[in-house]
């Protein structure tokens, strides 16, 4: 698994951005250097002038990658599905199990994340901070529609939609299996939020993590 993931490109829809920032160094720093920042300041805090200080160039060369900090909030978002996704398949191809196999998913979309050093310019521990706290802003807008037209989130969709087959696999009458996987790949990422910050309100805390919740939400599929 670890070899093919190595080798592999991840996939995003290019109409998110300008110029594909995987093709130039300056680009990939956009990239490394925007996950890092947007980590320290939050997103409603970040512009590109403050990444072009950052990465010791002028705004004006980040624009020529995205058009707006919407869209490279969009791509980050991207990316991380996509690399999500290939995990999933990588970590589920050889199990027979049906059940087995929907628990190993739903491990690897609700555990929590250490970096990946074999993508280079990329620490998806940072990446998935990001994720639980700003993911909702790239489709909570008026945009939604037209964008979802446009195939911004298909990447994500399929993740979810993987849950829904290996939920209908696992129990082919449950009746909700796409409110079902919905909820427990947009729950996972709000648990971990509320863990961290509104700890009076979940019982996920430093002995019990998300997973152990999800894991065990999976018995109402024998029921």
């Amino acid at each position: 698994m670890n070899g093919l993931l190595a080798n592999l490109k991840i996939q995003v829809n290019p109409k998110i951005y300008l110029k594909d920032p995987e093709t130039s160094l300056l680009g990939r720093n956009i990239i490394r250097e925007s996950i890092n920042l947007i980590d320290e300041i939050g997103f409603d805090n970040f512009t590109f002038k403050k990444l072009g200080e950052r990465i010791g160039s002028n705004e004006s060369s980040v624009y020529r990658y995205f058009e707006n900090k919407h869209k490279l909030l969009v791509y980050l978002s991207s990316w991380y599905w996509s690399w999500m996704e290939y995990r999933i398949v990588f970590a589920t191809t050889n199990i027979d199990n049906p059940l087995e196999r929907l628990r190993k998913a739903v491990s690897l979309i609700t555990e929590k994340i250490e970096d990946d050093e074999k993508t280079e310019y990329i620490n998806e521990s940072t990446l998935n901070r990001i994720i639980v706290a700003e993911f909702t802003k790239t489709f909570l807008t008026k945009e939604v529609d037209e964008e979802n037209k446009e195939g911004f989130f298909l990447i994500y969709k399929q993740v979810i939609n993987r849950i829904v087959t290996m939920i209908t696999e696992v129990n082919p009458d449950f009746p909700y299996p796409r409110s079902f996987a919905s909820s427990i790949v947009e729950g996972s990422l709000h648990q971990h939020f509320i863990k961290d910050h509104f700890k009076t309100i979940t019982d996920c805390s430093n002995k019990v993590n998300p997973t152990d919740f999800y894991l065990y939400m999976l018995t109402i599929l024998n029921k």
